[in-house]
Parts: C-alpha cells; structure tokens; sequence
C-alpha cells in the first residue's frame, strides 16, 4: 500500500514512512492509494468473528507487508485489550461505549496501535529516537502519553491549551513521567496545533525525526474505524438501517467510519456532531469552508476551528457536495442544550452521558426523524469521569472513581510552560 499527500506536491510513501513522517514534506495529509472493499462473506458471517479477526480484515491492507502477518496480529491483541459495549439508552438508539480502555477515551485504540507500530519500526535502529509530538484538547495527550509510555526510542512532547483540559485529562498526561514530556501552551488548541504542524515543516528540526500521534498520523487515524464494525457486529441481527452520530472536533472518527464504509460496512448514514465550534455544519448549509478560531465549551475536546481530518472526508467524495450530502449530516448545538440532553437522558433512561456523548445523542435524534425503521448509534468518547466537574452538578450524582483514574489522580502534575513556537523549537533542542 502507497500513501499520497493530499496536497498532491510530493513522492508517495509506504505504510512505515507515512507513519514516521506524520504529515507530508508540502503539509499534506497522507490518504491511502486505494481501498479495497471487504469481501461481501467478511460481513456475512461477522458476527461469529473475534474483535481481533475483525480488526485485522479491516486492517491488513493498509499496512500490506510491512508488519509480518503474525505481529500485526500481535499489535492488534495487545491494542484491543478492553471492551466496546453497545449499550442501549432509550428504544431503538445505542450508546457505543469506547472509554474502557487505560485513560478512559476512545483514542486508546488508535494510540496503542500506532506505538506498537512504531516500535516494530524502531526495533532495529537503536541508535536513533523518534520525538512523538501531539497536540491535545483533551483525551488525546492522556491516551498517547499511556499508549507510548515506556516505548524504547521514543520520545514523545505533549502540547495542550492551558486551562481548557479537565483537571484529570491534564493529570494524565503530566504526571507519567519516563518518555513523555507535557508542555502547557498560553493558548487554545488551534494554536497548539499549529506550533505542532509548524514544526513539521522546520527544516532545522530533522535531526528530531519529528512525527505526529494526533488523528492526523495514519496509524493513529485508521484503527479508529474498528469501532464501526464492532457496533455493526453487535447491532446486524436487527437487520435495520444503521446511523452513526459521531461527536466531532478534529473528525478522525467519523473520517474513520467512511473507511468503514467505503471497505463495504453498511452504514446508512453519519451524522458530524458538534458543538459550536460550527465549521461544517455551515460548510453543509452555504457550501463554503470557512474556518473560525475556536471556542470553548463543556465539550472542550471539540473544541477545533479548524478540524484536519475534513480534508480525508472531503477527498473520499471527490468534493461532490451533492454525494456527500447523501451520506452525511453535520448538527451544532450549544452548551444549555448538551447540559439538558445530559439530564433528560439521564432523568428518562437512568444513562450518564458525558458531554461529548450527549451531543452526539442530539445530532442522532434529529437525523432519525428523517429515516423509517432506521436506529441509531452515537459513540460516547470519553467516560464521564473525565467531565466530573460538569456532570456531577448537572445530574446531581457523585460518580465513584474508576482505577484507572484513581492511579494518577494524586500523582503531581509536571510541565513546562510555554507561549510562543519559538519556546517550543528551543525546548525540542
């Protein structure tokens, strides 16, 4: 399998230096040459298939023979060692739970994978390190800091917008000490993604081997269309029309999804939930891409003006509005409104969704109206420990702490503060 960029001004690339690189030399995204559609038997028989097998159908030609069969199962054993439940809220709609990993978040999946790839990339170069570096808005530093803790030859910087994390998602990713480094940025995530795409491209930084663990490194991005298959592996014996409601920031998830879909998975229709960080649900109403800087919210991990992944999404249509349309959905709601969906569904169904999960619970009630016989799945990122602060007063409950939280609740926080992406580029040395 070949990567191109997406801005289409370079070479393309195999699975392992797309991985290495992260983003492209011209600042492109690295999009797969091909995809080829899932035999229809795969989907016939699912349902008697592991969370394993799946994965690796799914999977296998995007790496093709770079991994050795056997390690790449091995990768993805190791990657999926925790639950996916579809756990059912109200009739006909579907929580598709993806916080039972180590940090409690969805991005466990994609950075587990990606370490363990990395790792069998780096097994033999002793003498040389990888600087993972990432930007986060939430769950994505806790989950890459966990997923590479420990991971020999490389190093990975942490970037996150300093007081617009949840006291826990910021325990998780300053407190593990060893390989991971956490810098507290002066700003909101659109700048700390944009210090991070900057050093990309900075000449003076090669010797850094720098490389990206956020939705935008492919190894990080594709994993996350697992979940689609597990919840239709779950759901088939319905057999009704399937609509994904995915809370969006940076769209890595429901990009993901249209992988899915496009190797033959069958989903009706996806709806990009957000919050009022709007760019693509007025992208959808007047056709223009018209990013704004970001604002924040109780849903702070979607909090992204300018979300990378949509350029994937918008590639996958060819930039036929009219097709993608057919397929997708994009619904923006406020904070008031996410707080009282939390307490209806909690009130009427006894569910806690945190806030995250609780927009993507709006976006799919609006898209059902307009599909018969159709359910619903949104994807709940995040456990609702992680948002304590916001649900425990909105739903008027104390919520027991998991261990994976307990571990590094107490734990004191370390990090370097920052401002500019010249303090950045001097603390990469």
């Amino acid at each position: 399998m070949k990567y191109y960029s997406l801005n289409h001004n370079t070479p393309k690339v195999s699975f392992q230096e797309a991985v290495i690189q992260g983003l492209a030399s011209d600042k492109g995204l690295y999009f797969p040459e091909t995809i080829t559609p899932l035999n229809s038997s795969f989907f016939d028989a699912i349902e008697n298939l592991s969370n394993e097998e799946i994965a690796f159908e799914a999977i296998k030609q995007f790496v093709g023979d770079e991994i050795p069969e056997q390690t790449l199962k091995e990768i993805i054993a190791e990657t999926l060692c925790f639950d996916f439940p579809v756990v059912e809220v109200e009739k006909g709609i579907y929580s598709l739970e993806l916080f039972h990993g180590p940090t409690m978040a969805f991005k466990d999946v994609g950075a587990r994978f990606m370490s363990r790839c990395l790792a069998y990339f780096n097994k033999d170069k002793a003498e040389s390190k990888n600087t993972v570096l990432v930007a986060t808005s939430g769950d994505t530093g806790g989950a890459v800091a966990s997923g590479f803790l420990g991971v020999a030859g490389v190093e990975v910087v942490i970037l996150y917008p300093s007081g617009k994390v949840s006291d826990i998602q910021e325990k998780q990713l300053t407190t593990l000490g060893q390989n991971i480094k956490a810098l507290e940025v002066d700003g909101v995530f659109d700048d700390c993604q944009d210090m991070v795409k900057k050093a990309f491209l900075d000449e003076t930084l090669k010797h850094k081997n720098l490389t990206s663990a956020n939705s935008i490194n492919i190894a990080r991005w594709l994993p996350q269309m697992f979940y689609f298959f597990f919840a239709y592996k779950a759901l088939k014996k319905q057999n009704k029309p399937l609509i994904f409601s995915c809370p969006s920031g940076n769209f890595g998830n429901i990009c993901a999804g249209i992988i899915a879909k496009k190797l033959g998975l069958p989903i009706e229709h996806f709806v990009a939930s957000t919050n009022v960080n709007d760019t693509v649900p007025r992208f959808l109403e007047n056709g223009n891409y018209d990013p704004k800087p970001s604002k924040a919210t109780i849903s702070n991990a979607m909090d992204v003006g300018n979300p990378s992944n949509f350029i994937r999404i918008q590639e996958m249509y060819q930039n036929d509005l009219k097709a993608f349309e057919k397929d997708f959905s994009s619904y923006s709601y406020t904070d008031e409104e996410t707080l009282e969906a939390m307490k209806q569904i909690y009130k009427a169904n006894g569910y806690i969704a945190e806030p995250h999960g609780a927009v993507g619970y709006l976006g799919l009630k609006k898209e059902l109206q307009k599909h018969d016989n159709a359910i619903g799945i949104f994807l709940e990122t995040a456990h609702p420990i992680k948002f304590l602060d916001v649900v425990e007063p909105a739903l008027g409950i104390t919520l027991p702490i998991p261990t994976q939280i307990e571990s590094v609740i107490n734990e004191e926080k370390v990090s370097v503060k920052i401002a500019t992406y010249e303090e950045l580029k001097s603390f990469l040395g």
